[in-house]
C-alpha cells in the first residue's frame, strides 16, 4: 500500500511537469550528500535552477558560471556546500581548472554526475546572412565545449562509475532554423550516443535532455532580434535586395510571434528531467522535456519531410 502510494505521488508529479512515468522510474539512488555534480552554465536557466534544485536535496554541487555576478548570486542563495567557481568552456585551460578543482572536492569517490549545460543560441538566422565565425561562435560552446568539458572529466566520473547528462533539444531531432544552434544540437546527440555505447564498459550512465520551447537567455527574442538587425546590417546591398525590403521585419515578427506562442516559463519541467537521470536507478537514455517536445515536435520529426516542410511552414506564416 505504502509503495503503491509512493509511485502514484511521484505520476502525479511528473505529469504535472511534462512527463510519463514508465516502469521502474520511481527508483533512485540513496546517498546523495556523498555525491558530486559538476554543472555548467549556472549563470541563469535551467544549470541554475538545477543546481539549487540539487543543493536542496542534499548533493555536493560544484556549479559553473561565466560571470563574478552569476556565481556571487547563485553563492547567495544556495547552501555553503554548494561551490561555485568560473568556468569558460571554450576555454580548455580554464577547463582544466575546474576539473583540477573539482578533483579536490570529490576525493577518490570520483565525480558522481556531469552536466553539459552550457550554451548560445545567437547568431540564427538564414545560413546566407552569415559568415563561418557566426557558426563557430556557437558550435564552439554546445558542441565543442561539451565534448572537451566531458573529456576531461571522464577520469573522475569513472572512478564513481558516474552519470553524464548532456543537454540537446528537439532542434537536435528537427532544423528550424539557419545558424550553429541546430548543427550544435545535432552533435550533442551523435556524440552523446557514442559516448553512451563506449562507457557502458565502465558503468557509466548517459542522458540528453532535449527541451522543447522556454522562456531562458537562449530564447529572449531582444537578443535573438538585436543579432538578426546586425547580421542584416552587413549583407552586400544585392543580398538585401534579392530577400526585399520588408523580409527583416517580417522574420522578426514570424520569430517573435513563435517565441511568445510556444515558450513556457516553467523550467522546472527541463531540471526534473535533469534530476531523474542522476538519481534514477535506471536512467532514460532521452527526456522529451515539455508538452510541445512531446506531443508536437519530436513526434513530427518522425514524419516525411514534405509534411513537417509544410507544417512548419504554417507556422511561420503565423
Amino acid at each position: 500500500k505504502q509503495k503503491y502510494l509512493v509511485i502514484s505521488c511521484a505520476a502525479r508529479y511528473q505529469l504535472a511537469h511534462g512527463s510519463v512515468l514508465v516502469s521502474g522510474d520511481s527508483y533512485r539512488i540513496g546517498g546523495f550528500s556523498q555525491k558530486h555534480v559538476f554543472i555548467t552554465g549556472c549563470d541563469s536557466g535551467f544549470g541554475n535552477l538545477l543546481a539549487r534544485q540539487l543543493d536542496q536535496k542534499g548533493f555536493r554541487v560544484t556549479a559553473g558560471c561565466l560571470t563574478e555576478k552569476g556565481a556571487a548570486d547563485l553563492a547567495a542563495a544556495t547552501s555553503p556546500r554548494l561551490k561555485t567557481l568560473l568556468v569558460d568552456v571554450t576555454d580548455s585551460a580554464s577547463i582544466r581548472s575546474a576539473v583540477e578543482f573539482v578533483k579536490r572536492e570529490v576525493g577518490e569517490r570520483g565525480l558522481w554526475g556531469l552536466v553539459n549545460n552550457a550554451g548560445r543560441s545567437v547568431p540564427i538566422g538564414p545560413p546566407e546572412w552569415m559568415h563561418l565565425e557566426d557558426f563557430t561562435k556557437v558550435l564552439d560552446v554546445n558542441l565543442i565545449g561539451v565534448i572537451d568539458v566531458t573529456l576531461q572529466f571522464l577520469p573522475l566520473l569513472k572512478k564513481a562509475k558516474g552519470r553524464v547528462v548532456n543537454v540537446a533539444s528537439i532542434l537536435g531531432r528537427l532544423s528550424l532554423t539557419g545558424g550553429g544552434y541546430c548543427l550544435s544540437k545535432w552533435g550533442v546527440e551523435a556524440f552523446s550516443d557514442s559516448l553512451r555505447r563506449d562507457m557502458q564498459h565502465f558503468g557509466i550512465k548517459v542522458s540528453i535532455i532535449e527541451p522543447g520551447f522556454f522562456k531562458t537567455g537562449v530564447t529572449s527574442v531582444d537578443l535573438i532580434n538585436a543579432d538578426l538587425k546586425r547580421l542584416w546590417a552587413y549583407l552586400p546591398q544585392d543580398v538585401k535586395d534579392s530577400y526585399g525590403a520588408t523580409y527583416l521585419d517580417d522574420y522578426m515578427r514570424m520569430q517573435g510571434f513563435s517565441m511568445n506562442i510556444l515558450c513556457s516559463p516553467d523550467i522546472s519541467k527541463v531540471t526534473w528531467c535533469m534530476e531523474h537521470a542522476l538519481t534514477a536507478q535506471h536512467p532514460r537514455t532521452r527526456y522529451g522535456a515539455g508538452w510541445d517536445a512531446k506531443f508536437f515536435w519530436i513526434p513530427l520529426s518522425y514524419l516525411p519531410s514534405f509534411v513537417s516542410d509544410f507544417i512548419v511552414h504554417m507556422l511561420a506564416k503565423g
